[in-house]
């Protein structure tokens, strides 16, 4: 059941300042179903709406919100370019919420990477109203606690600009997402790797999750990682739909193949296998206990501590069936989603990772992670590469907890 009173990142009731939102939709009926809903939420107020980024402009600068709800695609400017001119010049903690189609993925992850806090897709299909505005209150309560707010000062900015600053569309020039002019992600086996690695079976893997924040904090660390890193299974806290663009986005930047996980991949080196949204994704072991080939189950299910995919079924299953050969790192995000798997993972011998307070968007998982004794160490996100690397070459090793 969710809890009545006002939430931090963690889901202790510590607020009690209400998180005041402005919503931003070209959508009379979006914006009205939005504004009844987010009204229910607790410890949410929303403080106004706009039609477009310019009628936005004012009201942010008016009203000063503690978050923006934001649609993407808007007559007289699209929501991509408004973003970056709001992180710019007024930077607020940004929600995009899109509609789940191949364009409306692709231009989200622009946003993510543009600085938005986070996605979340429009009601409609697989996500009902009142689904989305949970989602909704939860990330807008988060988003004012988080690390974009609390270096974020607005107190001296007394201008938007939303006229062509050199770097951004026009007003009212046609959006042309820039993802249609990247590098093509590449197949598995085109990958460029040593003449002496070959992908393959592996005595190792890395299991990772992530929520808020974790879409950019995922792409520093695989872009990092050689092409002969143990096989990588990852969870995001994603809708569905998102992660398999989100996949693709990765596999074009990463020297690693990354894919969205299919029922059945096989585990193997030099690739990382991303849970889809909306199924868990478990590791299995084929051919016997001895046997060293590992595959992943991606199964439908209940929600497990409110997520799906979660990071716990995961680790779980990775403390279960890789024990000491497995690496876990849990990274920044809201709740508790893997802390008590992480801890799973120690005590059946795996080395284990939590991200620092001060490199996270929002410091929960993590945080749940280090409290209950999970991690054996607390990194920065800018070390937990190289921790990986030293993993891979048998230089980390697990601690017992």
């Amino acid at each position: 059941m969710l809890d009545a009173r006002p939430q931090d990142n963690n889901g202790t009731s510590t607020r009690t300042r209400l998180a005041r939102v402005l919503i931003v939709d070209d959508s009379a009926i979006v914006r009205q179903v939005l504004q009844a809903q987010l009204a229910r939420e607790p410890g949410v107020e929303v403080v106004g709406t706009a039609a477009d980024p310019f009628a936005a402009r004012e009201k942010i600068l008016a009203l000063k919100p503690d978050c923006v709800v934001l649609d993407i695609e808007m007559p007289r400017m699209d929501g991509l370019t408004f973003l970056r001119k709001l992180m710019k010049f007024h930077p607020v903690p940004t929600i995009i919420c899109s509609s789940v189609t191949p364009r409306g993925c692709a231009l989200a992850l622009e946003c993510l990477e543009a600085g938005a806090f986070e996605v979340v897709s429009k009601p409609g299909g697989n996500f009902s109203v009142g689904e989305v505005a949970r989602r909704l209150g939860e990330l807008v309560r988060a988003a004012v606690n988080s690390r974009i707010a609390r270096t974020t000062n607005n107190s001296g900015v007394a201008t938007l600009p939303l006229t062509d600053d050199g770097d951004s569309a026009k007003v009212n020039e046609p959006l042309m997402p820039r993802v249609a002019t990247r590098v093509v992600a590449k197949p598995a086996e085109q990958k460029l790797i040593s003449p002496l690695f070959r992908p393959g079976l592996s005595d190792k893997l890395i299991a990772i999750g992530t929520s808020t924040g974790g879409t950019e904090a995922l792409r520093k660390v695989l872009t990092e990682l050689s092409v002969d890193t143990p096989p990588i299974l990852m969870v995001q806290h994603m809708p569905e739909g998102f992660t398999k663009a989100f996949a693709d986005r990765l596999n074009s930047l990463c020297r690693i193949a990354v894919k969205e996980a299919e029922d059945g991949d096989a585990v193997i080196a030099g690739r990382a296998l991303l849970a889809p949204g909306s199924f868990h994704m478990r590791l299995v072991r084929e051919g016997g206990p001895a046997s060293n080939k590992w595959i992943v189950r991606v199964t439908d299910g209940p929600r497990v501590l409110r997520h799906k995919p979660s990071v716990e079924v995961l680790f779980e299953s990775c403390a279960q069936y890789a024990g000491k050969k497995a690496m876990g790192v849990i990274m920044t995000g809201m709740g508790n989603d893997g802390a008590a798997g992480l801890l799973s993972m120690r005590k059946a011998g795996a080395v284990t990772v939590a991200q620092d307070e001060q490199s996270c968007v929002v410091y929960g998982m993590p945080r749940e992670a280090a409290l209950c004794g999970a991690a054996q160490t607390i990194a920065p996100l800018d070390r937990i590469a190289k921790l990986i690397s030293d993993f891979t070459a048998g230089s980390l090793v697990a601690q017992a907890a």
